[in-house]
């Protein structure tokens, strides 16, 4: 197949599978810890044995909000597309392959990297459920795969809180054929610079498929959902605001450790995660390291690694797309972030346009197309 635009950061979330998933697959012991869907106040939900609440089906973006017309511009038009309305008839477009490559169709895309349900097996607070969560949907997930090989490329989702059922499943879903894989990250996991982190390493090292940081919250589980009214707002602004920059300490962990120089041929994207703040982030790493940390273990400077292993994926960054050559024009790739309410779908080419219009056509090509295609074996 030819590429002429690959979005490297798309999602599946928890509230757009199909209800019964995880009660169906699961084992029998677990059954009952598995999340389901119940009926609430603002129609169908997801919820768990204890409670929890995983946002409305089909809801708006990966917490399953209530659509709410005039609050958010890059909602109101995927809604215009009929993406809600179509849900509410029993027409999911997310998970239904065929009508998923057309919504890729309507935005120029030809094919995408899909992230899964990070946030939702964290948030459930049962480490034992959450393994059988993912995988289920790892199963789920290569099965979605097949129907478009060579346009749907599926993240698995792999364990927090048990390392060595992380490297388990490892090794499990290489052997599914999925693309790459993902770790939910989490404030309750060990630090990325910690040593019992070492075995998952190398196992993905093993495996040779990418390992993925998707962004995490900037604040504690439950800060927020103590607010009300405009400080409510306020404390969402100053999440959304800050969220892509979290991921420097894992950045910065996995150099420090010298994963990457043990590892050299560990392939590492951080999605979602923005690129204007990578500049200045490697260029204090290679001061830091330069000055006082030569202890380290490491052979080349923090930015050396960086260009020669890493991926960072962003939708819309004007900053960033004013220092490509700061952190190198191979290692980022654009991304629609479909359907999440931080993306560009459908009006990606808008977006391409107004911060690429300054760029080389070629330069362009390796940022909306080629550097993907290359990182995960399409072209």
């Amino acid at each position: 197949m030819r590429y002429s635009r690959i979005s490297a950061d798309c999602h599946i979330d928890l509230p757009w599978m199909p209800p019964d998933l995880f009660t169906s697959n699961a084992s029998a012991a677990l059954k009952e810890r598995m999340p389901y869907v119940a009926e609430g106040p603002d129609g169908p939900y997801w919820t768990s044995k204890n409670g929890m609440s995983f946002g409305l089906v089909c809801g708006v973006g990966p917490s399953g909000q209530k659509l709410v017309p005039g609050q958010n511009y890059r909602v109101d038009k995927m809604a215009a597309t009929g993406l809600y309305e179509d849900a509410k008839r029993g027409i999911r477009r997310v998970i239904d392959p065929d009508l998923r490559v057309k919504d890729a169709e309507l935005d120029g895309v030809d094919a995408e990297v899909i992230f899964g349900i990070l946030g939702a097996a964290t948030r459930l607070g049962d480490h034992e459920a959450a393994r059988e969560m993912f995988r289920v949907y790892n199963d789920w997930l290569a099965d979605f795969c097949r129907h478009y090989p060579d346009r749907h490329i599926g993240l698995a989702c792999l364990p927090y809180g048990d390392i060595q059922a992380a490297v388990q499943e490892v090794h499990r879903v290489a052997k599914l054929g999925l693309r790459g894989l993902e770790l939910s990250c989490s404030w309750d996991m060990e630090p990325m610079w910690h040593p019992v982190w070492e075995p998952l390493w190398q196992a993905v090292n093993e495996v040779n498929l990418p390992l993925h940081f998707h962004t995490f919250p900037s604040m504690p589980p439950g800060a927020r959902d103590k607010a009300t009214g405009l400080t409510r707002r306020a404390a969402m602004f100053t999440g959304v605001s800050a969220f892509q920059m979290n991921l420097v300490n894992i950045l910065a962990a996995i150099v420090g450790a010298a994963v990457l120089e043990r590892y050299p041929s560990l392939r590492i994207s951080f999605g979602e995660s923005g690129i204007g703040w990578i500049p200045y982030a490697l260029d204090r790493m290679d001061f830091e390291w330069e000055d006082r940390f030569r202890d380290l273990g490491l052979t080349m400077k923090p930015s050396d690694y960086w260009r020669r292993q890493c991926k960072a994926t962003f939708q819309f960054d004007r900053i960033g797309t004013k220092l490509i050559d700061d952190m190198g024009v191979e290692t980022i790739m654009w991304a629609s972030d479909y359907p999440h309410t931080d993306g560009v779908w459908p009006e990606s080419s808008k977006y391409i346009e107004e911060q690429f219009g300054h760029l080389p056509p070629d330069v362009v090509h390796k940022i909306t197309c080629e550097n993907a295609g290359k990182f995960y074996g399409l072209i």
